[in-house]
């Protein structure tokens, strides 16, 4: 059927029985229907095709609403459904998500003492402090430690709520009045004694913990239907409070993933079918270094610096690093083999595919932060070691190597070291004395009086400092190997990544299933901190490194132990 002619009248000219018809009907409707005369196609409005509100003229401004079909004319048919007001209302600010009615958490002493901040990562839910919980935290605001120094910040917070001369403690402190907007409730004191009416006579009633338990009761007996929750890091406590029939929780916000196996990996294996469903590849040419643009499926879930590589029998393989994004487009730059004997980094090569990955971020000089994960004996030391006596000594990039790692004994604590900052750190320093020797045996042709040499200048340029000094530091053009990471803190990893200045490097290491430090996990290790902020960052990279390189024996234990 051919197209009726376009309409010679506005909008404004039509006669008053043509705005009684419907304001829009599609063409597939309109062909159901008998063709209908020339002179009324050209008295009423068919489609958008026939008549464009937006184009000026008439009575119907532009972004006005359409109440026969209850859509805005502006917008684009998907869109239209779902409007219903007549004026489009001012963008508001998101509101929290609730989650029904507001419940009360009652919070022991060692959530404080962990994280400071807790009183402001409950949403819109109250809070409540046993007057025993203010008596312990009075208790261990002294000292130098990290718990004297949170309980000192948990009282600065609690005291700034408290003071000012309009505070109502009886009635329930806004959390959000020191400027914390996140948390929408009311934090509120024990003010009176609280007795419950079915505790169990086996508890002593001196013990801090018993007199929490006794609070939390007698609160769920006083505010019911209401859900009054005990947040607690001690096990022990949390297993108490429910054979008392209490709510009880951990306290989960520090985590930074609740899964170890949602941890960024930071390679991709492409799909199989990667070279037919991206087809419009372009490719060029720059140096030694093949740079591939694509589009596709696999776009969106890259991030940059992160490693894809594809493996198929009977198919040319392809190991990148993701160099930038654009939209639905990234740019794909071929990686230097490292492995091969001409590339050989300090005489070490890389072993496997994510080795060669992890040498490739940290002989580049525009990644400033690398972290590396991994099992025992998969050469994060050793890797990090080479490149950055290479980087020193030979390229010159970097002025010396600083070291350093968390001091967390495995077992009983052997006392007082004596010497020197670095003397005392010596002992904890055996892997870099074992991966130094690896290295300085790579030098065959050097001779026994060379290889002293060698080992003397190494020697000069490796400083070994305690990260209990690292408060205030600057470092300038240095190369920074902090090993042990996972046993750090995010505070305290915080602290030693800023320390960077301008030209600096630092390798954050670390194997996540050897954690030593009280109350720490892998999902709130300063290491999976550190990995999940940094990523897509463009100067920083990361590489969980799969396979051990050490020895049979120390894989097999890695697999089985």
């Amino acid at each position: 059927m051919p197209l009726p002619p376009a309409p010679t009248k506005r909008a404004a000219m039509l006669p008053p029985e043509a705005l009684d018809a419907p304001a829009r009907s599609s063409h597939k409707a309109a062909r159901k229907t008998e063709a209908p005369a020339a002179e009324t196609l050209l008295e009423r409005p068919q489609a958008q095709d026939d008549f464009d509100p937006r184009a000026g003229g008439g009575d119907v401004p532009a972004g006005s609403y359409d109440a026969e079909v209850e859509t805005y004319l502006d917008e684009p048919q998907p869109a239209r459904r779902m409007r219903k007001d007549v004026t489009v209302p001012a963008a508001q600010p998101k509101k929290k998500k609730s989650s029904g009615t507001a419940k009360m958490f009652v919070l022991d002493t060692n959530v404080l003492m962990h994280d400071p901040m807790s009183l402001f990562r409950f949403d819109e839910h109250d809070i409540f402090l046993p007057m025993v919980v203010l008596e312990e935290l009075d208790g261990h605001k002294k000292g130098t430690t990290e718990v004297a120094r949170n309980a000192r910040q948990a009282s600065r917070s609690l005291d700034a709520m408290a003071s000012p001369p309009t505070a109502d403690i009886a009635s329930g402190l806004k959390l959000d009045s020191t400027g914390h907007k996140e948390a929408g409730g009311c934090l509120f004191f024990q003010t009176m004694p609280l007795s419950p009416s079915g505790l169990p006579m086996g508890l002593p009633p001196g013990k801090a913990d018993n007199q929490i338990l006794s609070v939390v009761q007698a609160l769920q007996e006083k505010h019911a239907p209401r859900q009054v929750v005990l947040v607690s890091k001690d096990i022990n406590m949390r297993v108490k409070a429910r054979a008392l029939g209490l709510n009880t929780e951990d306290y989960r916000n520090d985590k930074t993933l609740d899964d170890l196996d949602l941890m960024y990996s930071g390679s991709l294996a492409l799909p199989h079918d990667f070279w037919s469903t991206h087809g419009n590849v372009e490719s060029w040419q720059s140096g030694s270094h093949t740079f591939y643009r694509v589009s596709g499926p696999v776009v969106p879930g890259l991030f940059i610096n992160q490693f894809v590589y594809f493996e198929a029998p009977g198919e040319p393989s392809l190991y990148a690093r993701v160099t930038e994004i654009r939209g639905k487009t990234a740019v794909l730059k071929t990686l230097k083999d490292f492995g091969h004997l001409k590339n050989a980094v300090w005489g070490v090569t890389t072993r496997n595919r994510e080795q060669n990955f992890a040498m490739n971020l940290l002989m580049d000089p525009e990644v400033d932060f690398v972290t590396l994960s991994g099992t025992a004996g998969t050469g994060k030391t050793l890797m990090a070691l080479a490149a950055g006596l290479t980087q020193v000594l030979d390229e010159r990039r970097y002025t010396e190597i600083i070291m350093t790692r968390a001091t967390v004994s495995v077992g009983e604590d052997i006392g007082f070291l004596p010497g020197t900052e670095e003397e005392k750190m010596g002992p904890w320093m055996g892997a870099l004395d074992d991966n130094l020797e690896v290295l300085g045996k790579t030098d065959n042709g050097a001779g026994e009086w060379g290889r002293a040499a060698t080992n003397e200048l190494i020697r000069s340029r490796i400083k070994i400092k305690s990260m209990n000094f690292m408060r205030g530091r600057t470092f300038l053009n240095k190369y920074v190997i902090i090993d042990e990471a996972q046993n750090l803190t995010p505070k305290q990893m915080k602290t030693l990544i800023t320390r960077a200045g301008p030209g600096t490097k630092i390798i954050c290491m670390g194997n996540l299933a050897q954690i030593d430090t009280p109350y720490l996990t892998e999902g709130s290790s300063g290491l999976t901190f550190a990995v999940d902020k940094f990523k897509g960052w463009p100067h920083s990279g990361h590489i969980t490194l799969a396979r051990g390189e050490r020895s049979r024996l120390a894989d097999f234990a890695s697999d089985v132990l």
